[in-house]
């Protein structure tokens, strides 16, 4: 090749090697269709002079067409049934031109007329052929080169994109040997030549009968009962396994269906993608001032995320931790420039310092996500479990009512329900605040209550890992236990929907889904971890801790849960008690926080939250931690008369 041929861009070059191909398959298809047209035998005198007269004239007029009906627009590598249409119409009208001039020059002479469409049929056949036999070549060459052997579960348009993108991988590294899909309408059939060959339960059966190095899973829309299952036959199949990404990170642009990962124990857990009336959400928070307490935590942090995408003329955030305050700040900034962003560093339980921030940035939605939530830990740290949970509850509600914000939403836990623990006790004691608190002022006052969500601090999930990752063993309270999981964007966008359906005083239940066998999750974190339970790293069960209970409840038996307008937000009834007496109590509260009176606390715990009920193993350790304060007899003495004194209505 010429060096300054070389000097040329690739299209340029790719485009003029096509080009000098067609029209070298002109003269071969002239001449075939002479040959074919006297049955392969010798010419008669003057026709191999008539072949070279014409080809002056039809070289060139084929090659106007070839340009004007674009057959250089697309790539060989990509040839398609619209590269073919246009070959078509490329060939048949330079034919029909070629005969025209050929005519009015020598009046077709030694022209017979089966040669023209003898000829446009050869060349359609050696032009399209030449691209779908280039195609295939570079389809096939993974298995020539010795790619991995891969099997593909899921049949559908996401199985068909991701074949076709590694029959394209010019790295060489897969190649792609069968599908299996569960849908038996596609059993049989084949997809870019790669065959359909049976059911999901197929898959440790087919990997070993074709030798399969490693399984792609392309569901990306699968539920997590779905994801499952293709995962425990992948771990029968002993071979490695990988996912491609969710639906709406694909639909979102954000990666392509080749961007292959580990199955996580999100996609396990997961579950449907969220839908919000997003519309109704941007018109309750576009363009007003929003405060979230807590905002540096894992559900604050991604409630700031997400109402950040909304436009709020000002987002403020407050935390106690200033680490977690710079972090969220930072990201904010980063991510959204133009957004009116405060931070104020300061606890829920500074009235003074609440009640001047709320002073200044007036905000018209408040979410109240700040919370101490470490189940054992509170158990022995009443006063701070009271004092955040409560007191410090009832002094950001109390500055969203004096200042006159429309709507409060406090974020509370599914242990509020008849608690078994300090810190559910709490939480339940929030919602009775709020709750109640609406009655008495003009703010909307909302609790929205939920199960656990996957990977926040101080969650089991973050845990797991970390022992994982030291080789085990993995702890587990107790081989039935269950926990509710749900992502924390998923929580977060659900807190956001209640803005729309909520009025007041309600308290609104997340749909969890199915509770999870926490044995369970520890054996499928250790299996995606490449390990096998009991072998590599040990499970071992150490038993309840203090606070702790077998199974959680999202409402109770008197709440009434009722639909709404959402298919994952129901309602419960909440449980009015007399005004004067709850604040007489929470001023108590307050007082015995002063006083570090864990005594008192633990007496107003029990009336405010009758079906409060300790542990054995929570009453063992209050025991160790109790001592030298008043008789567990006296407590139960002073509540009494106080409940003789005072009475729920």
């Amino acid at each position: 090749m010429k060096p300054g041929f070389n000097l040329l861009p690739a299209r340029f070059r790719s485009q003029g090697v096509a080009m000098i191909h067609d029209l070298l398959t002109v003269p071969i298809a002239w001449y075939l269709a002479f040959w074919l047209r006297y049955n392969l035998g010798e010419f008669p005198p003057d026709v191999d002079k008539a072949i070279v007269n014409s080809l002056l004239v039809i070289l060139p007029v084929q090659a106007v067409a070839f340009s004007l009906f674009g057959l250089y627009r697309g790539m060989w590598r990509f040839a398609s049934l619209p590269d073919i249409i246009r070959i078509i119409k490329a060939v048949g009208v330079g034919s029909l031109v070629s005969v025209a001039v050929l005519f009015l020059l020598i009046r077709a002479q030694g022209l017979p007329r089966s040669v023209p469409v003898i000829y446009t049929v050869l060349l359609v056949l050696l032009l399209s052929g030449s691209r779908l036999l280039y195609r295939w070549t570079k389809d096939r060459h993974i298995y020539l080169s010795g790619g991995e052997r891969v099997l593909i579960v899921g049949a559908g348009m996401a199985g068909e994109m991701l074949t076709r993108d590694l029959l394209r991988n010019q790295r060489e590294d897969y190649y792609p040997v069968a599908f299996v899909d569960d849908n038996s309408r596609r059993w049989g059939r084949e997809i870019h030549g790669v065959p359909v060959v049976g059911s999901c339960d197929d898959i440790p059966a087919v990997t070993k009968r074709l030798e399969i190095d490693v399984i792609m899973i392309a569901i990306p829309s699968a539920k997590s009962q779905q994801v499952r299952r293709v995962v425990e036959l992948c771990e029968m199949a002993g071979v490695p396994f990988r996912s491609v990404p969710h639906l709406q990170d694909l639909m979102s642009g954000n990666v392509r269906i080749n961007e292959l990962r580990d199955v996580s124990i999100e996609d396990l857990l997961g579950r449907e993608p969220v839908s919000l009336d997003w519309e109704a959400i941007c018109r309750a928070t576009a363009g007003k001032s929003i405060l979230v307490t807590g905002g540096g935590g894992s559900i604050g942090s991604e409630l700031c995320r997400q109402l950040a995408k909304t436009e709020p003329a000002r987002l403020v955030i407050l935390d106690h931790s200033e680490f977690n305050l710079y972090s969220i700040q930072k990201e904010l900034k980063r991510l959204y420039p133009a957004l009116p962003l405060f931070y104020c560093l300061g606890d829920v339980t500074d009235r003074a310092y609440i009640e001047e921030t709320f002073r200044q940035q007036r905000p018209d939605v408040v979410f109240h996500a700040a919370a101490y939530k470490h189940v054992p830990m509170l158990e022995t740290q009443v006063r701070q479990a009271m004092l955040n949970n409560v007191v410090g509850t009832r002094c950001v509600a109390e500055a969203a009512h004096r200042t006159g914000s429309s709507v409060f939403v406090l974020v509370s836990t599914d242990k509020a329900v008849n608690p078994g623990n300090i810190m559910g006790a709490s939480k339940r004691v929030s919602e009775l605040i709020c709750q109640n608190l609406n009655e008495h002022s003009d703010t909307h006052f909302i609790t929205v209550r939920f199960g656990n969500v996957l990977g926040s601090a101080g969650s089991v999930i973050p845990l797991f890992r970390e022992q994982i990752a030291a080789g085990g063993p993995v702890t587990v309270t107790d081989p039935s236990m269950e926990r509710y999981f749900m992502t924390i964007p998923e929580a977060c966008l659900l807190i956001m929907q209640t803005l729309v359906i909520g009025h007041g005083g309600e308290i609104f239940v997340l749909d969890m889904g199915a509770a999870v066998k926490i044995g369970y999750l520890a054996e499928q974190m250790i299996r995606l971890s490449g390990k096998i339970p009991g072998e590599d790293i040990q499970i071992e069960y150490i038993g309840l801790r203090p606070g702790e209970k077998l199974y959680e409840e999202l409402f109770h038996e008197h709440e009434a849960l009722q639909a709404t307008q959402h298919k994952k937000v129901f309602l419960a009834q909440f449980r009015r008690v007399d005004w004067v007496w709850l604040n007489k109590v929470l001023d108590e509260i307050a007082e015995a926080c002063t006083r570090m009176d864990s005594a008192v606390l633990k007496d107003r715990l029990r009336l405010l939250v009758p079906e409060y009920h300790v542990s054995s193993r929570s009453q063992e350790l209050d025991g160790q931690n109790q001592a030298g304060q008043r008789s567990t007899e006296e407590s139960e003495s002073t509540t009494e008369q106080f409940r003789e004194k005072n009475s729920i209505s």
